[in-house]
């Protein structure tokens, strides 16, 4: 097994384990309410916390023994591909490193969901309290609310709206609908300035080392990545975007609709000193050398292959099942007033509050002021009283 070159430093009240999961032995952490030694066989309700990229379980430290002292086992993975969770081959043994050529249907979107359900099944729950993602991590739990509402009673969507099912629009609007995305990819090539989606980057074959081997090194890389996409880089004021076109998609910065020939270091290439505040007020020195020696021995192939699966249609048909089936718990979107991520897919925040999700309250979908797209390490504090107010809202409905 790959060694572990960085320990992992916790609050006193988080807690390191592992537990087998089918072909996985996944590691998470754990935090327990207080109350817990004295009534230890009493099942607290359980908070699932799945991340997304370049993130880790250790993403949500900062929220994790807040959210148990409201009275819940809060439980944060490393998902598929990342981190400490180790995948097995068919004889159990460790898979050492995911390469760009191993077979993706492990990271398939219905894969990830199965891993949580039954992550769920080993930890001996019959249903969970909410389950909350970020970022890809989003998409992961609105899937789990949509095809498994018996087991997940709640959902929080973070930073990116959840589209829903394929084809991820209702009949209406793809009458309305002028290109399909396809189109607009192409389209993006052929601009006088050529540029590229993200994610067409993050599926390509270069990606990962293009990451892991940045001129500028993987720590500043990783600090540059973080600082682009937070409150405090001054280029970030997202807005509505009017239409899914070439030309509106271009007024995204260059970590969503890169120059063609860019690499993702080159897009946020010296972000995090162009702001006024520095990093090291919500991202720590230690925090940043723990993502950085994590990735560097894990690399991110493992991440990167979830989005291949959602850029290359033929891993996600078996979600055309759940086609008009809409998200029927409580639901909350929780994201940053300057994350441009809630925009990035013109009308999806629209489609989720008003189709695909039949229980999400207005005042459930909520943009913190000044808060970039890293919500729960950037504002921990604020993340946490609304998520207590949305479960005990919730609790005070059943």
């Amino acid at each position: 097994m790959t060694t572990v070159n960085q320990p992992l430093v916790l609050p006193p009240s988080i807690t390191s384990k592992t537990i087998r999961v089918k072909d996985l032995d996944v590691h998470f952490l754990q935090a327990l309410p207080s109350s817990h030694s004295s009534s230890p066989t009493t099942q607290q309700p359980l908070i699932i916390l799945l991340h997304g990229f370049p993130e880790l379980a250790y993403s949500w430290r900062k929220v994790m023994v807040s959210l148990s002292e409201g009275g819940y086992n809060v439980v944060a993975p490393d998902q598929r591909g990342y981190g400490r969770t180790t995948m097995l081959n068919s004889s159990g043994v460790p898979i050492e490193s995911i390469g760009f050529n191993d077979d993706l249907t492990p990271f398939r979107i219905f894969n990830l969901v199965t891993d949580i359900v039954l992550l769920v099944e080993a930890m001996n729950y019959r249903s969970v309290a909410a389950v909350v993602g970020h970022d890809f991590g989003s998409l992961i739990a609105g899937y789990c609310a949509l095809i498994r509402p018996d087991l997940f009673r709640s959902v929080v969507m973070m930073s990116a709206p959840f589209p829903g099912a394929p084809p991820f629009q209702t009949s209406s609007e793809k009458k309305q609908s002028s290109l399909a995305w396809p189109t607009v990819m192409k389209q993006l090539a052929e601009l006088d300035t050529p540029r590229k989606h993200y994610t067409t980057y993050f599926s390509s074959a270069d990606a990962n080392a293009d990451m892991l081997q940045s001129p500028q090194g993987l720590r500043k890389f990783l600090s540059d990545y973080f600082y682009a996409k937070s409150a405090d880089w001054p280029k970030n004021a997202p807005h509505p975007l009017p239409a899914a076109s070439a030309s509106h998609l271009t007024t995204l910065p260059h970590y969503y609709i890169m120059l063609l020939e860019q690499t993702m270091p080159m897009a946020v290439r010296n972000a995090a000193n162009e702001g006024t505040r520095p990093l090291q007020e919500w991202l720590s020195d230690e925090d940043l050398s723990f993502y950085t020696s994590e990735f560097s021995r894990t690399g991110f192939q493992g991440g990167l292959n979830w989005y291949r699966c959602m850029t290359d249609t033929k891993w996600s048909m078996d979600l055309q099942i759940f086609t008009g089936k809409r998200v029927t718990v409580p639901a909350m979107f929780l994201a940053g007033s300057k994350d441009w991520g809630v925009y990035q897919s013109p009308g999806a925040l629209e489609r989720m509050k008003e189709y695909v999700c039949q229980s999400m309250d207005e005042e459930d979908v909520v943009l913190l002021p000044n808060v970039g797209h890293w919500v729960q390490q950037e504002q921990s504090e604020a993340v946490v009283s609304r998520l207590l107010g949305f479960l005990e809202k919730v609790s005070k409905t059943r």
